[in-house]
């Protein structure tokens, strides 16, 4: 055993040996490790707490599961769902810091957008939201911020009561004409102001207007989402925008400015007048042509009790070329004010609007 000592200690400082190195090995690596960020680390320790405590519960469409109560967008802490649309849905959210309720709406940019798009997908995004953001007018929705968490782009804005336009759109469900003719012309100021601020809707329709009738409240909201989606709906073969209430320039892909949102609010009036669009086609092939080459129907030949000077206004900014439309938005604007004034002088309370006929108006 004496004799053979010196081989065992060779073998045994050759295993020492290696030992320490690979102590060094594993402790050189955890050095070179970054440590998480606190709000990562938050996330590890609240999992483990969820893990432990609580089972997950699904939080946000599109986004891991989440601890009770914990569903946040940035400092929003998400209440429920508002609304879904093509790309996303709107909550119902508190705002800590503010100390207010706000609308936040999502949209999943890494789940609609190819990755060869996304960084310019995602540019244009902050790029329209802060054009949206710095948009000031009593009949455009706010916007406070913009953000991108969980890989959800989303947008906070103002919390609007009431309900978007759609629902009197529909026979039965109309609104007294005077009504529309108000809110809209609260529309057309809004988009002129938007227009002087080098701002284009490009999507106006019933759903994109949300109203109080008992507040009086009228808000234009979604500026800018048009244009976000525009390399999603491009890319598919789809055009930009809703295509019923798209003017011919825009369906054709030509430059769209402030008469085309006009020509979008023309059919929007046109829909809360007679429930019907001015343009209907068994497939998107019939609708478009109708758009490009059809004039829009006299509105009184589906309500023949509307005013002549309502049909002019329809006329008017219903034309296929921008050149011969409005101008901008105040003009028809006070066109519609005015035509809601005669008709409240002529009817007065009980009178039905078959009485503003002009063959039954001969003495007014």
């Amino acid at each position: 055993m004496l004799s053979s000592l010196p081989a065992w200690l060779g073998v045994l400082g050759a295993a020492l040996l290696v030992l320490v190195i690979a102590g060094l090995l594993t402790w050189h690596q955890f050095r070179r490790r970054p440590p998480l960020p606190p709000a990562a680390s938050a996330r590890v320790e609240a999992a483990s707490l969820a893990d432990s405590a609580v089972p997950a519960t699904p939080g946000l469409p599109g986004l891991p599961p989440v601890v009770p109560d914990r569903s946040r967008l940035g400092r929003y802490r998400i209440k429920r769902s508002l609304g879904r649309g093509s790309m996303g849905t709107v909550y119902l959210a508190h705002d800590a810091q503010q100390g207010r309720a706000v609308a936040v709406k999502t949209l999943a940019l890494t789940r609609e957008f190819d990755a060869a798009d996304l960084a310019d997908v995602r540019e244009r995004f902050f790029r329209e939201a802060d054009t949206a953001a710095r948009l000031r007018h009593p009949d455009i929705v706010s916007v406070f911020e913009a953000g991108e968490e969980h890989g959800l782009a989303f947008i906070a804005m103002e919390y609007l009561p009431g309900h978007d336009l759609l629902r009197y759109t529909l026979p039965g469900r109309l609104l007294a004409v005077p009504t529309v003719l108000r809110i809209v012309a609260r529309v057309a100021l809004a988009l002129a102001y938007a227009h002087t601020q080098g701002v284009v809707h490009r999507d106006v329709k019933p759903a994109n207007v949300m109203v109080d009738l008992d507040a009086g409240s009228v808000k234009v909201t979604d500026f800018g989402i048009a244009r976000i989606t525009d390399a999603r709906r491009t890319r598919s073969g789809m055009v930009l925008g809703t295509p019923s209430f798209m003017s011919p320039e825009q369906m054709a892909g030509r430059r769209a400015d402030g008469r085309s949102d006009l020509y979008s609010l023309g059919v929007m009036l046109f829909q809360l007048l007679t429930g019907a669009l001015p343009h209907r086609g068994e497939s998107m092939a019939e609708l478009l042509n109708q758009i490009a080459n059809e004039a829009a129907p006299d509105v009184r030949s589906l309500r023949a009790e509307l005013p002549e000077a309502l049909a002019d206004v329809l006329t008017l900014v219903l034309h296929k070329r921008p050149e011969l439309r409005y101008p901008d938005g105040r003009q028809m604007a006070a066109d519609l004010r005015s035509i809601a004034d005669q008709i409240d002088a002529w009817t007065g309370p009980g009178v039905e609007y078959s009485r503003l006929d002009p063959r039954h108006n001969a003495g007014h």
